[in-house]
């Protein structure tokens, strides 16, 4: 037995037929308790990372504190694109989170991405950047004409396979009214997942009944002094899947994003942050955890193999998920930039984390049928929408990605 979902808020001013909105209600249903993932193979959460496709060569003289042992690469090169993945997926990511908005450059980006993705069984979902340069929202009509071009020209692809539609998360939901979230989703949601990125309970409340869930990129918190961290993600799981969707939780291996604005660092200590950070996510009972990133080098958030950290923080993941690190990641490194890489990975560790990763899963995967038995219940009338208050909108503590970092300026 399903339970019954709540109807979508359609546009305002938008008129359907008596006999065409029972119908809806009779459809959505099955499409949103569809919405829900199968888990990894070993039975944890899915584990992707945030990836980035808007280098140039050029890229890598602004901003930059470090490089990866790849080199200065151009997200032109398809097989940097094919060590990334191949990377990724030896060391247990099932996918990534990948940053785009439609332009000729970055949409041949990711055709090529998808393109190395089905080559190696790897799935893909998109992250739209829905704030400019200068953190002001792009226009609604812009945003729609993108997604419907997703939808014509990358949704039907095996690698965006990976929930039960494809899953597209809008970057900066929170600069946006409930109405042009149901303007963005109309017509839509019968094709595709519309996450938000909100960072609040309240903020992802407002948002009821118009997105498939919640996205939550949150790199620049340090777990150590946060008050009470793990109870942030958890009200945010709770809130997300009380309302039927998926809840991506964020986990990072440290931050530092001074030379772009910013003011606080977290330092990665060896990796311990990641691992708190990984295991608090698992314990929020998440869909997937999505680590921040794989490739966000302005920020100091990368995991990917770099002159710097080595292969160090890719090895913590690979504990983390029962991965390996294998391949000699520095065989690509330019000349110019001598790479080091970093010792194995104790065997115990990894058996270690394995197994509360295990604990871990078992104890979200109760939670959620928990959930999903208070949802049999009828659902109560939703009513209007709560504005965003100041908190929701601009929450200091919350440093996202595009701040002032996308392609939309150009990278940095």
């Amino acid at each position: 037995m399903t339970a019954p979902a709540r109807r979508p808020r359609r546009p305002s001013g938008a008129r359907l037929a008596a006999v065409g909105a029972v119908a809806l209600v009779g459809l959505l249903p099955s499409l949103l308790v569809g919405a829900r993932p199968a888990a990894a193979a070993n039975g944890r959460p899915l584990a992707l990372a945030y990836y980035y496709i808007w280098f140039d060569p050029t890229s890598w003289n602004r901003a930059k504190t470090d490089i990866p042992l790849a080199g200065r690469y151009s997200s032109d090169e398809r097989s940097v694109m094919e060590q990334h993945v191949r990377l990724a997926k030896e060391a247990g990511f099932d996918g990534f989170i990948v940053s785009w908005k439609s332009t000729e450059k970055l949409d041949r980006r990711l055709a090529m991405l998808a393109d190395v993705a089905e080559d190696q069984d790897f799935k893909l979902v998109v992250i739209y950047q829905g704030l400019d340069f200068d953190r002001n929202p792009i226009p609604v009509p812009r945003i729609a004409a993108d997604l419907d071009h997703f939808l014509a020209e990358f949704a039907p692809r095996p690698a965006f396979q990976l929930f039960s539609k494809p899953a597209v998360v809008l970057s900066g939901s929170w600069e946006f009214s409930p109405d042009d979230l149901a303007v963005l989703g109309y017509g839509r949601r019968d094709r595709m997942l519309l996450l938000a990125s909100e960072k609040s309970p309240a903020a992802i409340q407002r948002l009821s009944g118009l997105v498939d869930g919640d996205a939550y990129y949150w790199s620049s918190v340090n777990p150590a002094t946060f008050p009470d961290y793990q109870g942030k993600l958890d009200a945010m799981s709770a809130a997300v899947h009380d309302d039927g969707g998926l809840w991506i939780a964020p986990a990072a291996p440290g931050f530092d994003a001074r030379l772009v604005g910013g003011s606080s660092t977290v330092e990665r200590d060896d990796g311990q942050t990641l691992r708190t950070e990984f295991e608090a996510a698992l314990a929020s009972a998440p869909d997937a955890v999505g680590v921040i990133s794989w490739n966000e080098f302005s920020e100091n958030s990368h995991i990917e193999p770099s002159r710097d950290h080595g292969t160090q923080p890719l090895e913590t993941v690979a504990e983390l998920l029962g991965g390996t690190v294998t391949e000699d990641v520095g065989s690509g490194m330019d000349s110019s930039e001598p790479g080091t890489r970093g010792g194995g990975s104790s065997q115990v560790a990894a058996l270690t984390f394995v197994g509360a990763i295990t604990v871990a899963a078992l104890v979200a995967m109760l939670a959620r049928q928990r959930r999903a038995d208070a949802r049999l219940a009828p659902a109560p009338t939703v009513g209007p929408a709560t504005p965003a208050t100041p908190h929701d909108r601009t929450d200091h503590t919350d440093h996202t990605h595009d701040t002032g970092s996308t392609e939309q300026g150009g990278p940095r």
